[in-house]
């Protein structure tokens, strides 16, 4: 059973550098009760212009509906971190080992650029660091979304400040670990249904994110995100215009000794006979250390006579493992 909406805790950003030391206290402490119930939020006040937004909400819509030839001039020989993916080539539930079908979405990812000339980002310029593939043919695209992510960079960065003074950090204690991150932008298109769906395929099935946290720009479309909470169970997502959702991942939760959790989370099916109502596309920035950063208890999150309850490990050992699961045999075929 799938509850209609889920109320999560607002969050507003405003507060994070122009509110007094106790407005920013009670701000970090709404954002630790949020992280500790679902791992999941709304923020507003974000600083993400909406112009800039719709901009690549635009340039997304124009590249999905553009023709198959010019999506796939966006598609590398390995698309795992670049370009373009086709419908039915990820599983994000096998992340997680569980067998389902293929989902229902088809994605553009972009990652970084105008990279520092050193051995750190040239040592990986075949991995995180490769360079972005861009369409043909679709003049501003590539400038729209390089434009998203700056600003979506930016956020990310504001919200682990915020994260540090929650756990009793110094403010920048997680700088050093994101300073030459291996973050993504994605633009998740999920179609109408052509036809039925296959027993237990859904948009994107039940998965954990991978990384510190993710921000979640929505469109209002029927097949919402749905987070599995202890209360209710499935609960759809439903945030206000001109809200994000974020969620923190399987790294941020190793960090905190899973004081924080990362939450299972889906994206389900439109309604039947949605027809073309039901498409439905989503601005998704995966936030993600550095790839060497190595993620172990945080001091503060370590009670007297507690073990840590997992191993350490590197950020980009932990997605390149997660990210190895969760793509079809058809991807490389």
């Amino acid at each position: 059973m799938t509850l209609p909406c889920a109320t999560l805790p607002v969050i507003d950003l405003a507060r994070l550098d122009g509110g007094s030391a106790g407005e920013r206290a009670a701000l970090a402490g709404r954002l630790d009760e949020a992280c500790r119930a679902t791992g999941f939020l709304v923020v507003k006040n974000h600083g993400v212009p909406d112009a800039l937004l719709q901009g690549a909400f635009a340039a997304g819509l124009a590249f999905f509906d553009a023709p198959e030839a010019v999506k796939r001039s966006a598609a590398p020989a390995d698309g795992r971190v670049r370009g373009y993916t086709p419908l039915l080539r990820q599983q994000l539930a096998a992340s997680l080992r569980k067998d389902t079908p293929p989902d229902l979405f088809e994605r553009f990812r972009m990652g970084a650029f105008d990279l520092p000339e050193d051995d750190y980002h040239r040592s990986r310029a075949q991995g995180w660091f490769a360079p972005n593939v861009w369409p043909e043919g679709l003049p501003g695209f590539r400038s729209a979304l390089e434009a998203c992510y700056r600003a979506m960079e930016k956020l990310a960065a504001d919200l682990m400040r915020l994260m540090a003074l929650a756990l009793g950090l110094p403010e920048g204690w997680f700088a050093r670990h994101i300073d030459r991150h291996i973050s993504s932008l994605c633009l998740n298109h999920y179609p109408a249904l052509a036809g039925a769906p296959q027993p237990g395929q859904l948009r994107a099935g039940e998965h954990t994110d991978y990384g510190s946290l993710t921000i979640v720009a929505p469109t209002d479309a029927p097949g919402r995100l749905q987070v599995l909470t202890r209360e209710d169970g499935w609960v759809e997502v439903d945030p206000p215009p001109g809200h994000f959702v974020v969620n923190i991942g399987d790294l941020m939760a190793q960090w905190t000794n899973d004081r924080w959790v990362s939450t299972l989370h889906r994206v389900g099916l439109p309604p039947p006979g949605a027809g073309p109502q039901g498409r439905r596309l989503s601005l998704v920035f995966f936030h993600q250390p550095n790839d060497d950063a190595l993620v172990e208890c945080i001091p503060t999150c370590l009670a007297p006579g507690e073990a840590p309850r997992h191993a350490p490990v590197t950020s980009g050992e932990h997605l390149r493992l997660k990210i190895g699961r969760h793509f079809t045999a058809a991807t490389t075929a």
